[in-house]
């Protein structure tokens, strides 16, 4: 017993900037002999690539088969029994996992490949989306510099009775095979469509957990009177903008927004505690360049609204970091220095003043709060795919039309008419806006600057089918993508 524990606590955290390589080839070879994977002659060699193989994919998961082949030298037979040990060693593959770019495998490729909708974009196969995002919000309240809105533009008021209605039916119209299929965003502000409660009470109605993005600024007192359905919502994240009435009006031009968004989280959370509502609350921040050492006063801001309701403190906190404007994407030395310290200040802080509190530091930062650099995904016009990938995820706004990619979905966005595929209408469903689409062998051919069009995740599934495309073409069809 003790001896495979050995095993897998060496070989599982063998990807880690501080593991020894070498101690967990050692470890894993005597295993792969007592196991009867291999003769004690091959594993001396094999268990050296394995660890090697698992740290590739570790810190860079969309790593073709064929360059991995070649980064370890050895032939296409000796890499295809490679990839055949691997797979029946448990612990490498928790290796792969747990390492500084492991959130890209657990929290978006393999759920998507365990639904198996990467398969049905590559075929070209019409399914219903995988994720379906509702932007039923008419306008928004901020003007943030980061954004790509075109200022002032809105969804005029009459579109909410016909908009409403259209997503009323979609929602009917959902599977429900999958309970967190549809979330609510934009856009625009959700909570600007007075109908919005009476929509997230009818999709909790046919068992969907909806998760609602905002600015918090409207999610006042009065919005909950009026939408006693946003209490069947499954989580409320709020997106921070900054820990100060100065730094919220330098993002979103609005004075004093700052403390109307905390009053109105701190009234939430008292009255969900005496409702004795589930719905979970979280926020969303990003590190600004230049603020890492902001993360210690977000902790501080955190607890102080818990003391607003100690029984119900904050749920979540999803952390990520602003990359643009660096070229490719890469932090500096001193920057990375910086953050690596400011987050390691982080966690001693939340374990001590906040210890329930759920930490998510997505793809990159999760890396560099190991230690290490994640890979950081960066999709160029030269590699979005024309057929994008509405079988993994589309999203619809109040007047119906369907978008491919999530930073598509704002009203008078140049450019970004090319990525709607069609109306969701009383005669057309989502269903039939996506099968269209896919069976007419619809394309979209990228134009310079469409990659802002993609959010994170868009470029990631991006990435991840251009990655197994490419192991389909060099003959590893049946191992493509490494993980499955």
């Amino acid at each position: 017993m003790m001896r495979q524990e050995a095993v897998a606590n060496t070989v599982a955290v063998c990807t880690l900037p501080d593991s020894d390589p070498a101690a967990a080839s050692a470890v894993l070879r005597h295993e792969l002999v007592s196991v009867g994977h291999m003769t004690d002659a091959d594993a001396c060699e094999a268990a050296g690539h394995l660890v090697r193989l698992a740290r590739i994919y570790g810190a860079s998961p969309f790593t073709p088969l064929e360059k991995a082949r070649r980064e370890l030298g050895v032939d296409r037979s000796a890499f295809r029994r490679l990839l055949d040990v691997f797979g029946r060693v448990p612990q490498l593959r928790s290796a792969v996992e747990n390492g500084p770019s492991g959130k890209y495998w657990t929290n978006t490729l393999l759920p998507l490949e365990r639904k198996g909708v990467f398969d049905a974009a590559l075929h070209h196969k019409p399914v219903f989306p995988y994720s379906v995002g509702l932007y039923p919000g008419p306008t928004c309240m901020f003007r943030c510099h980061f954004c790509v809105r075109v200022t002032g533009a809105r969804y005029e008021h009459s579109a909410l009775d016909d908009g409403n209605k259209m997503f009323a039916a979609l929602i009917d119209d959902m599977p429900t095979d999958d309970a967190d299929a549809m979330y609510v965003s934009g856009g625009l502000e959700p909570l600007t469509n007075p109908g919005l409660g009476s929509l997230v009470q009818r999709a909790a109605g046919r068992g969907f957990r909806l998760t609602l993005y905002t600015n918090a600024f409207a999610l006042t007192d009065r919005t909950l009177e009026r939408q006693d359905g946003l209490w069947n919502l499954h989580a409320v994240r709020t997106s921070l903008y900054g820990l100060n009435d100065a730094e919220y009006a330098a993002t979103t031009g609005k004075k004093a927004a700052f403390g109307r968004v905390k009053a109105n989280l701190e009234r939430f959370q008292r009255l969900r505690s005496a409702r004795a509502e589930p719905v979970k609350l979280g926020l969303n921040y990003i590190v600004l360049p230049g603020r890492a050492r902001r993360l210690l006063d977000l902790v501080d801001f955190i607890a102080e609204l818990n003391s607003a309701a100690p029984d119900r403190p904050l749920d979540f906190v999803t952390l990520r970091e602003d990359y643009s404007g660096r070229p490719d994407g890469l932090l500096s030395g001193a920057e990375r220095a910086d953050l690596q310290e400011a987050l390691t200040g982080f966690r001693e802080k939340v374990a001590a003043m906040t210890p329930t509190l759920h930490v998510d530091y997505g793809y990159a930062l999760n890396g560099l709060s190991a230690g290490a650099d994640a890979e950081l995904v960066r999709i160029r016009p030269e590699t979005m795919r024309p057929t994008a990938h509405p079988q993994v995820a589309v999203q619809v706004d109040l007047l119906g039309d369907v978008y491919l990619y999530r930073e598509a979905g704002f009203p008078g966005l140049p450019g970004a008419d090319r990525y709607s595929i069609g109306k969701v209408s009383p005669g057309t469903p989502l269903a039939q806006v996506v099968e269209r689409f896919v069976t007419s062998g619809g394309q979209i051919p990228p134009a310079e600057g469409d990659e802002y069009f993609m959010d994170g995740f868009d470029q990631v599934v991006t990435a991840r089918l251009n990655q197994l495309e490419a192991d389909t073409a060099d003959g590893w069809a049946d191992q493509r993508g490494f993980l499955r």
